[in-house]
């Protein structure tokens, strides 16, 4: 999701100090979530600044480097496994629980794609 524009977040504010309105009313004056509004006031009170901020770190993988390894070996042991067996051999051989959605994003991470070929 791309963050709201300058002008837009400038548009807020500026409504804000004319009007005196309501976190609340602004939100949906505005059509966004009334955290959105408060996090924005709370950003432009501390800071001066309107501009989005930036993601200094990206959050860590689910599965550590063996673990992952054990997935790529278990998709070649069982080929034709589908997420959710995956998940539950990666559970009963590693010991990890993971989600179903989380199997899929490790193995787009490792270049496997799980789409079955009907032709075969």
């Amino acid at each position: 999701m791309r963050p709201y524009s300058l002008d837009f977040r400038q548009k807020i504010i500026d409504v804000y100090e004319k009007e005196s309105l309501s976190q609340r009313r602004l939100a949906k004056r505005f059509g966004v979530a009334p955290s959105f509004i408060q996090k924005l006031l709370t950003q432009y009170r501390k800071t001066g600044s309107l501009a989005p901020k930036k993601r200094i770190q990206q959050t860590p993988t689910k599965l550590n480097d063996a673990q992952l390894e054990l997935l790529q070996r278990l998709v070649e042991e069982h080929h034709d496994a589908t997420l959710k067996e995956l998940q539950a051999y990666l559970e009963k051989e590693g010991g990890v629980h993971i989600s179903r959605t989380t199997v899929d994003r490790m193995l787009k991470k490792l270049n496997i794609t799980v789409k079955k070929n009907v032709s075969r």
